[in-house]
C-alpha cells in the first residue's frame, strides 16, 4: 500500500451564513475560473451552522478577512490512500483505511480530517504532525511525497527513533452523539467541461436558495431534515454531495451517478462544536464501520462531521477490478459496450470506479445507529 502526501497546503475556514454576500464574487471566481484564480485544491461545503472552506493557499488568497470569516489557525497537509496495481490507482474509502491509517494515527495523538470525494478519499493532518505521521505508518506504507508532481519516496527510518509508542491508557475518548437527518443524498460528479452549463443553477442553490435553518436541539435523534451541500473541485475533478430534492434543481443528464442511482444517509458527528485539537473522532465511527464492513463517505467539517452511508451500500475500487465480492462490477472493458450505463468516455481515464455491495438494506440506517451506538463498549476495550 502507498500513501502520497500531495503538494497542497490546505486552510480551513467557517463563512458565517450571514457573511455569505461578502464573498459571493471569490466564491464564484474559485468555483468557475480555477486557472485565474489558479487554486488546485476548493471545498465549499454548507451545513446549518455556516459554510466550510477547505481551500489551498492560492484559494485562501482570493478570501479577505472579515467578521465573518473565522480561520483555523493550522495548516493542514493532504494524503491519501492507494495500493499497488500497475498504471492504475485502487481508491481508499474511509472504513477501509481505518485499521491501517485513521486508528493508527489516534493512538499517537493526531488529530485528522476527512473529505471524501466521488473519486477518492483525502486525509488532512496538521502539517506540524507530519514527523508523527510518517513514523507512525512507515511499517504499513510505502510513503510518497509530491515534489513538482513528481512522488518521491520517503527515507524509511526506524519509527521509534524520538517518537513514543502508543499510549493506550488515561481517559477514554468522548463519545460524541450522533444523529441522522432524513433527507436521501446523492453522490454526484460531472465533466468539468459541462460545469457552465450548471453554473445558474449551481449558484442559485449556494446564494439564493436558503430558507432559514431548522434549529436541532442537542441530543435530538431524528431532526427531520438538516441543509447541507458539498462541492469540491480538486485537481480538476468535481464531486457534489446534495439531497434529493435538490438534485431535481439540476439537469440529469450531466450529473453523473451510479447506474443504479442509489442514495446515501447520513449520521452526523457532534452536539457542540468538535473543534480540531481532539484525536480519535473519525477512529470512533469509521472503526465500528470497518468492523461491521460497512462502507462510507465522510466530511468534516469546521463544526461538525459527517458520514454517509449508501442505502444499498456500495463502495469503490480499481477500474482494472475484475470481480467484486457480494456484488456486480462495472469494468473499464465493458465500457464499450455498456452505454446504457450512462458512463461518458471523459470518465474512463479515472482510478475509480463503482462496486455494487448489498451490505445495509434502505432502511439499515437504524443498523448503523445501532452499530455506532455500541461505541462506548469498543472504546473501553
Amino acid at each position: 500500500m502507498e500513501l502520497h502526501i500531495l503538494e497542497h497546503r490546505v486552510r480551513v475556514l467557517s463563512l458565517a451564513r450571514q457573511g455569505l454576500w461578502l464573498y459571493t464574487h471569490p466564491l464564484i471566481k474559485l468555483l468557475f475560473l480555477p486557472r485565474r484564480s489558479r487554486c488546485k485544491f476548493f471545498s465549499l461545503t454548507e451545513t446549518p451552522e455556516d459554510y466550510t472552506l477547505m481551500v489551498d493557499e492560492e484559494g485562501f488568497k482570493e478570501l479577505p478577512p472579515s467578521e465573518f470569516l473565522q480561520v483555523a489557525e493550522a495548516t493542514w497537509l493532504v494524503m491519501n490512500v492507494s495500493s499497488h496495481s500497475g498504471a492504475a490507482v485502487q481508491a481508499a474509502g474511509v472504513t477501509k483505511i481505518a485499521r491501517s491509517v485513521i486508528t493508527p494515527l489516534a493512538e499517537h495523538h493526531v488529530s485528522v480530517l476527512m473529505l471524501s470525494t466521488y473519486q477518492t478519499d483525502f486525509i488532512l493532518v496538521r502539517e506540524q504532525d507530519l514527523s508523527v505521521v510518517i513514523h507512525t505508518l512507515a511499517q504499513e506504507f510505502d510513503i510518497y511525497r509530491e515534489v513538482g508532481g513528481e512522488p518521491v519516496p520517503v527515507a524509511r527510518d526506524d519509527s521509534s527513533n524520538g517518537f513514543p509508542r502508543a499510549q493506550h491508557a488515561g481517559p477514554s475518548p468522548t463519545v460524541h452523539p450522533i444523529q441522522s437527518p432524513q433527507n436521501r443524498f446523492c453522490v454526484l460528479t460531472l465533466d468539468p467541461e459541462t460545469l457552465p452549463a450548471i453554473a445558474t443553477t449551481l449558484i442559485d442553490v449556494l446564494f439564493y436558495s436558503h430558507s432559514a435553518p431548522k434549529e436541532v436541539a442537542p441530543g435530538s435523534p431524528e431532526p427531520s431534515s438538516i441543509q447541507f451541500f458539498a462541492f469540491s473541485l480538486i485537481e480538476g475533478y468535481i464531486s457534489i454531495v446534495m439531497d434529493a430534492e435538490t438534485q431535481k434543481k439540476f439537469p440529469s443528464d450531466l450529473l453523473l451517478t451510479s447506474s443504479s442511482g442509489e442514495m446515501w444517509r447520513m449520521v452526523r458527528i457532534g452536539g457542540q462544536p468538535l473543534g480540531f485539537d481532539e484525536c480519535g473522532i473519525v477512529a470512533q465511527i469509521a472503526g465500528p464501520l470497518a468492523a461491521a464492513d460497512i462502507s462510507a463517505y465522510y466530511i468534516s467539517t469546521f463544526n461538525f462531521d459527517h458520514a454517509l452511508v449508501s442505502t444499498m451500500s456500495w463502495g469503490r475500487g480499481s477500474w482494472r477490478e475484475t470481480e467484486a465480492q457480494n456484488g456486480g462490477a462495472i469494468r473499464k472493458s465493458q465500457l464499450g459496450q455498456a452505454g446504457h450505463l450512462g458512463i461518458p468516455d471523459w470518465i474512463q481515464s479515472w482510478p475509480s470506479f463503482l462496486i455494487i455491495c448489498p451490505q445495509v438494506p434502505e432502511d439499515g440506517i437504524n443498523s448503523v445507529i445501532a452499530v455506532l451506538q455500541r461505541r462506548p463498549e469498543s472504546l473501553a476495550s
